[in-house]
């Protein structure tokens, strides 16, 4: 039994190594003698340190490299038959008389080395010989290190093709069973080690085993040099052999590491030829394997070798390579009932970068991949373990990287049922990278169908899902929300028809968002079916029964969308779109429609926009959409301008009634060809603007004690010059001298509180009146009267 003690075993090893000094002392003085029977007698001694069971493996090893340096001036003495005068052959018996027999076998090792180069006798009888000896040390540590040995000194006397010691065909099958038989002798020992000690040594073993690995795998490397294992051996001989060995140990930590070494170390061709075979021993591993590791890098190197060639992708297809590693994988899931889900997915996304890098062109195959994990989920509502989470975002990632486009991911029919398993954060996440994906590489996404699918995908981020309780930072929310409102604007098509169909969609899906995410998602459908009504503008009359989306339609569905969002409530917001709709409904000759979208206006300007600076927006709004309005007739269009004016004179402020009604002059005369102009009505809206401008003076000599400024006046100044220019017979000289006298008179009634900004847009004002008086021509005639 090992001892303990980190101190205890520098000690011993210390030890170990001065007795290998000592007597490698001696005997290097019996070499120098040419005395053969000493030179035994030391070199037994020193082996005779490698006899211990106080080291740990990594401390063995420091011995054990201490006699094999000996060992090479030991088989330098041996090779030459002139110095100790015994043959080879008699030498090879001699040493079998040393006392014991570890120190024996090394000697008979080494002799063999010499023995085999002499090529007295055939190479294949005495390696076979050797490795039957071999078996008289069962201890662990040391059988492993002598028969490591017996690898090192054999490594260049195996019977292989173009070898020195090649003999008939048969001989490199003579290699392959040397190689062979060593390795399932060390295999044994290897395996024998976990249990030689009780319960609490075993993890304490299984480092210790670890630290041993190499000199097992050294064997399946050596194996793969041969030069004459070609396919066919290495398919009926090699590798059965060698996963014979393997599956019966039923030692985890042997399985998991000569699977590794088979998959390293032998051709990647081999392993597609043989992959029925290779496969065939994962379900019969040990059920703590860490068998999606082994999978995975099989799956890496043969995915790198048909990248290599194009001539290589047949070899796949002709090997169904996919569908056994697909059936594995299954078979594998299915033995080991303890895997977590974590093992599992990380198969399936081993699987499907495998199938995204040989077989992009097989959708089906991604597609049975997701479906297979589907399956594997399917007792497992919302992923709760994060690791497993990670696994299922790299799942999902996998396609979207291969083919930097979204449409081809929405055709795999599981790819929504994949993310349902998410928890409602990385749904939230996974929407996301999905939207970037789409916006990264400029996607349109054309078909309906495929639109349902997507907002499948990313509903966790257009509607609460069921347990969402998380509170998300206000600036997270935008940030999710504008990413669905830019994706609205990336689902299109040419064909109104279909563009119809995802207008409906998105509005079928949008709808559920709530209050808050409404006002970020409802302008971006609005925008894209006014876009599909300026398409079909003009083509009402043929598109009757043959295409469902016609303006009318359109303009139906806008009436609804807008007043889901004007009951969020969002009134500035739906009063905005209302009007744009209108404008489109004037530019298709809707009178009906056009009057609806305004009547809806004044509805929200009355009940809803209760803040006077909102309602001075508002206001200013709608007299500019309504000015640019051509569809309406008089009485229609005399109803509107009616409601207008009044709301404009019926603001809080007295400033901001003033500017909103004279801004309402502009609904009275309209310069297009064929626009309205009535110049009295004009002059009506001036003239109260005026009055209202003179009660805001008053008010403010009230309020100061003084004078107020006159920049009201000034303003209405530019507009009777506006609309004089313009030729409206109302506006007369007369009139605009006036209201300058009047605003010269109030300019000095205020000149204990000077106003800079009105004294200098009044001297601008001016300056326009003379520059035009000395302009000449009909405009100079026109301003000779006016007297400054």
């Amino acid at each position: 039994m090992m001892l303990n003690g980190a101190e205890d075993e520098e000690k011993w090893l210390a030890e170990g190594i001065a007795g290998i000094q000592h007597n490698a002392f001696y005997m290097h003085r019996a070499l120098d003698s040419n005395n053969l029977r000493e030179a035994l007698k030391y070199s037994a001694q020193m082996l005779s340190e490698l006899r211990t069971s106080k080291l740990s493996p990594h401390k063995y090893y420091e011995l054990y490299m201490r006699a094999f340096d000996e060992l090479r001036m030991l088989e330098m003495f041996f090779k030459d038959e002139g110095k100790h005068g015994v043959s080879v052959v008699d030498l090879y018996e001699l040493v079998q008389h040393a006392g014991n027999i570890l120190p024996r076998l090394y000697l008979l090792c080494t002799v063999g080395s010499v023995y085999i180069k002499s090529k007295e006798a055939p190479a294949k009888e005495l390696l076979k010989d050797l490795v039957e000896m071999c078996r008289g040390v069962q201890h662990p540590i040391r059988g492993l290190f002598l028969r490591s040995y017996l690898a090192q000194i054999s490594r260049d006397k195996l019977t292989d093709i173009g070898s020195d010691y090649e003999g008939d065909v048969d001989t490199v099958m003579d290699a392959v069973e040397f190689v062979l038989q060593n390795f399932s002798e060390m295999n044994k020992l290897w395996v024998r080690m976990q249990n030689q000690e009780p319960g609490r040594a075993r993890e304490k073993r299984k480092k210790e085993r670890s630290e041993l690995q190499d000199l097992v795998g050294k064997n399946l490397h050596v194996l793969s040099q041969i030069e004459g294992v070609d396919l066919d051996m290495y398919k009926e001989t090699v590798l059965p052999r060698v996963l014979e060995q393997v599956v019966n140990c039923k030692d985890d930590l042997a399985q998991y590491y000569l699977m590794d070494c088979i998959i390293q170390v032998f051709p990647d061709e081999y392993h597609l030829q043989t992959l029925e075979t290779l496969l065939g021993a994962c379900p019969q591993l040990q059920p703590t394997v860490d068998i999606k590791t082994v999978l995975s890098r099989l799956m890496d190197r043969l995915s790198k070798y048909a990248a290599s060639s194009t001539d290589v992708l047949h070899e796949f297809l002709q090997v169904e390579a996919f569908t056994k590693l697909s059936n594995t994988i299954d078979k594998v899931i299915e033995v080991q009932v303890d895997m977590p889900a974590v093992g599992a997915i990380t198969l399936y996304v081993s699987l499907l970068t495998f199938t995204l890098r040989v077989h992009p062109d097989r959708l089906d195959y991604a597609d049975q991949v997701l479906g297979a994990c589907v399956k594997k989920l399917s007792n497992i509502p919302k992923l709760e373990d994060s690791l497993a989470t990670k696994q299922v975002v790299a799942l999902l990632r996998a396609p979207l990287e291969k083919y930097n486009d979204i449409v081809t991911a929405l055709t795999l029919s599981n790819y929504p049922r994949v993310m349902d398993h998410l928890d409602n954060g990385t749904n939230k996440v996974m929407a996301m990278v999905i939207i970037e994906s789409i916006m990264k590489n400029n996607t349109y996404i054309s078909t309906a169908d495929k639109v349902e699918v997507l907002f499948e995908l990313i509903k966790g981020l257009i509607k609460d899902l069921d347990g969402d309780v998380d509170e998300l930072d206000e600036e997270d929310f935008k940030d999710e929300q504008n990413s669905v409102a830019k994706l609205i604007h990336m689902l299109y098509n040419d064909e109104p028809e279909e563009m119809w169909k995802i207008i409906c969609i998105v509005w079928k899906h949008t709808m559920v968002g709530g209050p808050k995410r409404l006002p970020f998602t409802v302008p971006s459908l609005v925008f894209s079916a006014l876009r599909l009504v300026r398409r079909l503008q003009g083509q009402e009359g043929d598109l009757v029964e043959v295409v469902p989306a016609t303006p009318k339609k359109i303009f139906q569905l806008l009436s609804q969308i807008i007043e889901a969002l004007s009951a969020v409530p969002s009134p500035e917001l739906a009063l905005r779109l209302y009007l744009q709709c209108a404008e489109a409904a004037n530019d298709c000759d809707l009178e009906h429609f056009a009057y609806e979208f305004f009547t809806q206006t004044f509805v929200l300007y009355e009940e809803e926009i209760a803040n006077s600076k909102a309602q001075l927006t508002a206001i200013h709004l709608i007299i500019g959409a309504l000015q640019r309005m051509t569809v309406f007739g008089v009485e229609n269009r005399d109803t509107l301008t009616h409601k207008a004016t009044g709301y404009s004179a019926r603001l809080l402020k007295k400033p901001d009634q003033c500017r909103a009604v004279y801004t309402c002059s502009h609904l009275f005369w309209v310069d297009d060809e064929g626009g309205i102009r009535d110049g009295e009505r004009v002059l009506l809206c001036l003239k109260r603007a005026l009055r209202i401008a003179s009660s805001a003076q008053q008010m403010a000599n009230v309020a100061r004690g003084s004078s107020g400024p006159v920049t009201l006046f000034v303003e209405i100044l530019n507009k009777y010059l506006y609309f004089f220019e313009k030729g409206n017979q109302q506006i007369t000289a007369a009139a605009i001298q006036d209201l300058i006298e009047l605003i010269n008179t109030e300019m000095q009634g205020d000149s204990a509180n000077p106003d800079r900004d009105s004294d200098v847009f009044l001297a601008s004002t001016l300056r326009y009146i003379q520059f035009q008086k000395q302009k000449g021509g009909i405009m100079g005639k026109k301003f000779e009267s006016i007297e400054l």
